[in-house]
């Protein structure tokens, strides 16, 4: 599929000052097939409950509420696990017992991307979503104060960041999850770059591939970009990313930031 920017509804253009972005799937491609990694792990620990459903059920079930929590913090699909396990007649462990496991597993997976791009043996350009850099730079260029905010742990975001090459676009902004989770969120962190530098609106742009950054975006009446990368392939559409943007609210889908300078125009028309 080529690239492409579609366009949902038409947008308050020109007024940029401030970008959030989302992490993974929108920027980083490190954690690349983490739902492989949680929803079977989730499924064995619900197989191990007294009044459990078939496999397939659970599978069901399970893939259900991680999508429904993508993009908050990991600890709240942990939290919805214990749920789960209690009314199955099960006796949930605390939700940070299950996600020190389910990182332990995912770190499995993501071990060798990470260190090679430590070592220098991988390109960041190998685990970016293509275009990143150069949309960051343009969005620079055009004198916008940058965000990230991520539901990965803070520690975790902020070392992929700089194995990336990332960190120099977001100095002292760069967020993530915290064990008191409850001190942050992506709508917290809106409100505080809102306050802090007098934006209103279409001011503030939201890019990301889940719909909590959509929503919250298009909460405060600012502008939201959906990207539905397709994370394995690096190329083409997901659709179901694309479908559930769009119902979060995006204003504008893309696939990723090959287009950027089509972007860069849409949110800064020429003269």
């Amino acid at each position: 599929m080529p690239d492409y920017l579609e366009i949902i509804r038409p947008i308050t253009a020109g007024r940029v000052r401030s970008v959030l972005f989302d992490f993974d799937g929108t920027l980083s491609l490190i954690r690349e097939g983490w739902r492989q990694v949680m929803i079977p792990m989730m499924v064995e620990v619900l197989l191990d409950t007294p009044r459990h459903e078939e496999e397939p059920e659970l599978l069901t079930c399970v893939t259900s509420y991680v999508d429904e929590l993508t993009g908050k913090q990991t600890i709240y699909q942990m939290i919805r696990l214990c749920e789960e396990i209690a009314q199955r007649g099960g006796a949930p462990d605390d939700p940070l017992v299950y996600k020190k496991a389910y990182l332990a597993r995912l770190w499995e997976r993501i071990e060798g991307r990470l260190l090679a791009l430590e070592t220098g043996t991988a390109s960041p350009d190998d685990w970016l979503v293509p275009g990143a850099r150069a949309f960051l730079d343009a969005l620079l260029d055009r004198g916008a104060i940058l965000y990230l905010a991520s539901g990965t742990d803070r520690a975790d975001v902020l070392r992929e960041a700089e194995a990336l090459g990332l960190s120099r676009y977001f100095p002292d902004r760069i967020f993530g999850a915290l064990d008191r989770y409850w001190e942050f969120s992506k709508a917290m962190l809106i409100g505080e770059i809102l306050q802090t530098h007098n934006l209103h609106g279409p001011e503030l742009v939201g890019v990301g591939d889940g719909y909590v950054e959509i929503e919250d975006t298009k909460a405060v009446g600012g502008i939201a970009i959906g990207v539905a990368s397709e994370e394995a392939l690096r190329e083409g559409i997901n659709e179901w990313k694309r479908q559930r943007l769009i119902r979060a609210g995006a204003d504008v889908i893309i696939p990723d930031f090959r287009q950027h300078q089509a972007l860069i125009s849409h949110l800064w028309p020429p003269a």
